[in-house]
């Protein structure tokens, strides 16, 4: 696993700008397979996506379905999984690391809010420092900052939590719905890898990757570009019936 979890972090450096390391976000074990054949080295589940395929609002799976999903879908292919677990479902460091281990994943994502609500950043720093003691290097740690969905627009907010997120000892920092405008101020401010999610109608991968963007991730998009092609097809199958 440790080795897993090394080469996951290699993926991540020395990229060239233009090229970001592209994570497809899978919610069930059959889209995890299609993802590999398709050539990705790695994949990142997304919460909300897994959430729905398990019939669920975002937010709201128990957190033993959710690590149960994982592993289903960690067990499917042999390309490293990074595993999107919320805020950490209440769970102590160190049985939060346990089971996202057991699941078989390298990575974790966890956001900074609760119930729609910013935590403490210093709290959220000592939670990841925390993880990341607990896992040595098993586990590349991805600190979601969620200062732009909870509608702080000002990117020194954001950049103020990365950098704490950083020193603490998270691998990457994923500022969610971050503006493109802000990404190079980001990327000048911010040490170390950035994740983004692109935007429908937003830059392109590589155009992000010029802005600075390092790794890109697509939260339940992808499940809900896959449900629109379900439900045409259903609608064909209902008008010729």
């Amino acid at each position: 696993m440790t080795d897993a979890a090394a080469a996951f972090r290699a993926l991540h450096h020395d990229r060239a700008p233009g090229d970001p390391l592209v994570l497809p976000g899978p919610w069930d074990a059959a889209s995890a397979r299609a993802f590999e054949e398709a050539g990705f080295p790695a994949l990142a589940t997304p919460s909300a996506g897994v959430a729905a395929s398990l019939g669920y609002a975002d937010g709201a799976t128990p957190a033993g379905e959710m690590f149960a999903a994982v592993a289903r879908i960690a067990r499917s292919v042999s390309v490293p999984v990074s595993a999107d677990v919320e805020a950490g479902y209440g769970l102590a460091p160190g049985e939060l690391v346990a089971r996202v281990l057991d699941a078989g994943a390298v990575g974790v994502n966890l956001e900074d809010s609760r119930a729609g609500v910013l935590v403490d950043p210093r709290e959220q720093a000592e939670l990841l420092a925390e993880v990341r003691a607990e896992a040595g290097g098993r586990l590349f740690v991805n600190a979601r900052v969620d200062t732009f969905v909870r509608g702080l627009d000002d990117p020194e907010d954001a950049i103020a939590r990365a950098r704490l997120y950083t020193a603490a000892g998270a691998d990457c920092v994923y500022p969610i719905g971050v503006p493109p405008a802000h990404l190079p101020l980001l990327r000048a401010r911010i040490e170390g890898p950035l994740n983004v999610a692109p935007f429908p109608g937003g830059p392109a991968v590589a155009e992000l990757g010029r802005l600075g963007v390092t790794r890109i991730t697509f939260g339940p998009w992808l499940l809900h570009r896959a449900m629109a092609a379900v439900r045409d097809i259903a609608g064909q199958l209902r008008r010729s019936s």
